[in-house]
């Protein structure tokens, strides 16, 4: 490539979150551009957030289905190159459906669908069209997470057992959606979260992380979700016993009223000759464990990993690198997709990022981890994704 990518938002406008995260990930390498927006259904807040960001007027749309339209038109040395989805989970379907159907690669928040349905109809899209599509499941993009990964796959901890992974937050631990807050509104209210609140929040970031690093693919589950706070209409808690394929077995836990924490995700792998456990509120650090030995602790930045922990590392050690950088990973890998893609060369072969695969089986947890809730916590096999 010769110039930067140019991109549009769908969401992500005066209020939210996610949006400006993505924004700077986006720009964290200089090698993409947002030039356009649908930033609210609300065509007032969408041209107000678009002044915001210091954009051409021009290009901040009422909707995104203007917005497909009017950029589909425009002449290819200005056209974008792809698509930022920042909304609620209820809207991530249909925009990504219209952008790849209208010939724009396609980034998108997690969960990727509001349903299983729409997450199996959508991968049939992305094979369809052919285009780029990414879904930021961010924190596999930590340097030390891409070392337990290798760690795992080298066979360093022998054959896997054991597999427990944790999401325990605070914030809802109180009816917060009641008092305005924009993000406990919409991530409590199934009209647009889907069929879980904190499982389909935060409780799929367990499960991919567990995923990405071990290989290890869910044979059936058991899980017991809770609804704490009165009043609220999702889940707000969930423990899950996990089968997994070839016999090793896990627990995935996941809780917004666990009062103190804050983002406290944390993986422990154990094997037959070591184990690891990563924190990613001390993302810089692996912690490594043998039965005849002292626990190690792996920094990032050091000589000693992997190259794919140096591939992804981007400060030199002692100098933290967290959430916004492990962001940052993600789009890079995705740049390198979408260059290929706009130039019409071969995608690199060692692209590393999450794609509409990781979507489905996310959608698959959620909604097999509901049905066994809603059976009395009874064992229930994973479909076929």
């Amino acid at each position: 490539m010769t110039r930067k990518l140019r991109f549009g938002m769908i969401g992500g406008g005066r209020g939210a979150f996610i949006g400006a995260v993505h924004r700077i990930a986006a720009a964290m390498d200089g090698q993409a551009e947002l030039v356009a927006g649908a930033f609210s259904s609300n065509a007032v807040r969408s041209k107000a957030s678009g002044a915001d960001l210091f954009l051409d007027p021009a290009r901040v749309y009422g909707s995104y289905a203007a917005m497909a339209r009017a950029e589909a038109r425009r002449p290819a040395d200005e056209r974008l190159d792809f698509v930022v989805i920042v909304t609620p989970n209820h809207q991530h379907f249909p925009p990504a459906k219209l952008f790849l159907e209208s010939g724009f690669n396609v980034v998108c928040d997690k969960p990727a669908t509001f349903n299983l349905a729409e997450a199996k109809k959508l991968r049939a899209i992305v094979r369809r069209t052919k285009k780029i599509f990414v879904l930021t499941h961010n924190y596999t993009g930590n340097a030390m997470v891409k070392q337990a990964r290798d760690l795992v796959r080298s066979g360093f901890l022998g054959q896997l057992r054991k597999v427990v992974a944790e999401y325990p937050q605070g914030w809802l631990s109180t009816l917060l959606e009641r008092t305005g807050q924009k993000q406990a509104g919409w991530r409590t209210d199934p009209k647009r979260s889907g069929a879980a609140g904190c499982i389909g929040d935060i409780g799929t970031h367990a499960e991919n992380l567990t995923r990405y690093i071990t290989g290890l693919r869910i044979q059936s589950l058991c899980a017991d979700l809770t609804t704490f706070v009165k009043g609220r209409r999702l889940d707000d808690d969930g423990s899950i016993l996990v089968r997994f394929k070839g016999g090793a077995k896990g627990i995935i836990h996941a809780s917004q009223i666990s009062v103190g924490d804050e983002n406290n995700l944390n993986l422990r792998v154990y094997g037959t000759k070591a184990s690891l456990e990563w924190h990613q509120e001390h993302p810089n650090e692996l912690v490594v464990k043998f039965p005849d030995q002292p626990r190690q602790v792996w920094r990032r930045g050091n000589g000693y990993l992997g190259p794919n922990a140096a591939r992804f590392t981007r400060l030199p050690a002692g100098h933290p690198e967290g959430y916004l950088e492990a962001f940052g990973n993600i789009y890079r890998e995705a740049f390198r997709a979408i260059c290929a893609e706009v130039t019409g060369r071969r995608p690199p072969k060692n692209l590393d990022y999450p794609t509409i695969d990781d979507g489905v089986e996310g959608m698959a947890f959620i909604e097999t981890v509901v049905k066994s809730s809603q059976l009395g916590a009874k064992w229930v096999k994973f479909p076929p994704v």
